[in-house]
């Protein structure tokens, strides 16, 4: 099998799809942390199934640091922890899985992590654990423009539909808003368990 050497972005509990890349046994990833933080993006933001449709949780930054992404600092002046977790429970608290997983996942909100790259492999840590999954990365050390490696730190957008193919699963409001695809991976692992690691793979 022939390693694919893959740039990923470091998001805050990151998207479907970006784990589908993320877990796939032939991608030898690097994590991005050199970058100049880009606005509206899924470094700061993950988007959930409310029970009014798509809900962004966004991580309000400190601007008054450095702009690489490495030093980006988080703001704590509108607890916004406690807001996040209010919103998961929310949406989720009735979902087949949450119940099974909310331990780990209130993990994130127990402490203040100074810098969002921190926060944001904290999240993805999380997330391998409860797949039960250890797939090894590595922080690039420079900025590259032009990555020797196959770059996908503009690939998931915020703002359009994503060209990954999944097939629905359950939800628990598709019967008000329908299926809405390519959510946090909270969603998933919430609403299909132990399956979403079959399922991620499914991914093309």
């Amino acid at each position: 099998m022939i390693k694919q050497n893959i740039l990923l972005p470091a998001f805050y509990f990151p998207p479907i799809s970006w784990f589908s890349v993320f877990l796939q046994s032939e991608n030898e990833i690097s994590i991005e942390q050199m970058e100049n933080f880009p606005k509206q993006t899924y470094r700061n933001r993950t988007n959930i199934y409310g029970a009014n449709g798509k809900l962004s949780l966004i991580i309000p930054t400190d601007h008054s640091g450095g702009r690489t992404f490495k030093d980006l600092k988080i703001s704590y002046a509108d607890h916004w922890q406690k807001h996040h977790w209010k919103s998961l429970k929310s949406a989720y608290q009735s979902s087949p899985y949450f119940e099974f997983y909310e331990d780990q996942l209130i993990e994130i909100y127990k402490k203040e992590e100074k810098f969002l790259l921190d926060l944001n492999l904290k999240s993805i840590s999380i997330i391998q654990k409860m797949l039960k999954t250890e797939k090894a990365y590595s922080l690039n050390s420079d900025y590259e423009k032009i990555p020797q490696a196959e770059d996908f730190r503009n690939y998931f957008s915020t703002k359009k539909e994503t060209e990954f193919q999944m097939e629905d699963y359950y939800q628990l409001f598709t019967d008000k808003y329908g299926f809405l695809k390519d959510l946090s991976i909270i969603d998933l692992v919430c609403n299909k368990g132990p399956e979403s690691i079959t399922y991620l793979k499914n991914i093309i």
